[in-house]
């Protein structure tokens, strides 16, 4: 169940969405802690730029604010697409292993890249790497 929290001191605000399907559950969790670090990471960007150029504008808030939107939307997509296909392939073997990961990899990575209308062999290259990195990231859990 997507959930978020806050906590100050002993004050703590906790936010539970509870959509009623454990796949969309997990899909919107992942399109919501993804999408804010994608936000938080132009945030960042901009405003190492605004103190290398020493100045600030309202352009440049509205020009931030939009990135932030695009980025957090595009980023938070990718993580909801591979969350649902990882959590589909579990479904369907009936297991919770790393094969889950590469397998859900691999099936979001082919297929955000020909959302993106990438054709034949960008597509193969996108769908590996995609399988790579969610297997490599399943391995690094592993030995935390």
């Amino acid at each position: 169940m997507p959930s978020a929290g806050l906590e100050a001191g002993s004050n703590k605000v906790d936010v539970a969405i509870d959509l009623g399907n454990p796949l969309l559950n997990r899909t919107v969790d992942g399109f919501l802690k993804i999408g804010a670090v994608g936000a938080c990471r132009v945030v960042a960007e901009d405003a190492f730029d605004c103190i290398h150029r020493g100045d600030i504008s309202k352009r440049q808030l509205e020009e931030t604010l939009k990135k932030m939107c695009k980025e957090g939307a595009y980023w938070g997509a990718v993580a909801g697409v591979y969350v649902g296909m990882e959590y589909g392939v579990e479904r369907v073997r009936g297991e919770y292993d790393w094969k889950n990961a590469l397998i859900g990899g691999i099936a979001s990575g082919a297929l955000i890249s020909a959302a993106s209308n990438n054709k034949g062999n960008k597509i193969a290259k996108d769908a590996i790497t995609g399988g790579a990195i969610a297997t490599a990231i399943e391995f690094i859990n592993y030995l935390t």
